[in-house]
């Protein structure tokens, strides 16, 4: 039998070879673990993955070098970069350190990208799948919710849930949720996210609930209701005045 010079029959491998294309394979499956680690924690279900060329790409991370110590590592560390002697040598305190420094960067790193174009697109995908959850509120029939955060400085204050029909604020029910910071959402995601999308604006409810007492409205109750409903009626009439049409995407049902 013929031989191809290696000591080998022609269709076989030696396993050198197929050695050398695992190690291949678990170092590109090594890219991002540290990524994918992090969105698989329970609590991280909000945030989207982002693409290591926008960690990277420095232009993307202005005025954030200061908010980790050690940012070249901080960033070598999320994209799985970091020499493996490094972390093997670092102390426990340390390397704890830097997975919550890694975690706090990849936050304030994540309120940029979600208003990139690609990051609007993933955070879409999440939003159709309601991974934010639903809007309690009865007369917004589950509308889906947006992420937000009511300072961009990380420290301030826990994400809010947006909803795009009633246009209020609500905390997220899991305690694992609400202990995000806001700062990883921003201020401008749900604007941003409404104005790019403009077709899933859903239109406001009018429908209110007044308290009743054996079918009888409460005075004061419903007469703040009747001018609500009035306001409402004004502005219909001044929006349809202006050739506003008001059965499309972001008017009143």
């Amino acid at each position: 039998m013929a031989t191809n010079g290696t000591g080998m029959r022609p269709g076989e491998t030696s396993t050198a070879s197929v050695d050398q294309t695992m190690d291949d394979t678990d170092s590109s499956d090594y890219m991002d673990m540290w990524i994918d680690l992090f969105l698989g924690r329970k609590g991280n279900e909000y945030f989207c993955d982002i693409d290591p060329d926008y960690i990277t790409d420095r232009f993307n991370l202005i005025n954030l070098q200061k908010t980790v110590s050690k940012f070249t590592q901080v960033i070598q560390y999320i994209v799985d970069e970091l020499d493996d002697n490094t972390l093997m040598n670092m102390s426990p305190t340390r390397a704890k350190q830097l997975d919550m420094d890694a975690a706090k960067f990849y936050g304030l790193v994540h309120a940029r990208y979600i208003i990139t174009i690609k990051g609007l697109q993933k955070m879409l995908a999440k939003y159709k799948d309601a991974d934010f959850g639903r809007c309690p509120r009865v007369y917004c029939n589950f509308q889906p919710l947006l992420p937000v955060g009511l300072h961009d400085v990380p420290g301030m204050d826990c994400v809010k849930l947006y909803c795009p029909s009633c246009e209020d604020l609500y905390i997220p029910k899991s305690t694992r949720h609400s202990s995000i910071d806001g700062a990883y959402f921003g201020t401008s995601f749900p604007g941003m996210f409404l104005q790019a999308f403009p077709d899933i604006v859903p239109k406001h409810p009018t429908k209110r609930y007044v308290p009743k007492i054996f079918g009888f409205e409460l005075h004061k109750q419903a007469q703040l209701a009747r001018w609500q409903e009035l306001q409402r009626l004004k502005l219909e009439k001044k929006l349809k005045g202006l050739s506003i049409d008001l059965s499309k995407s972001g008017g009143y049902k």
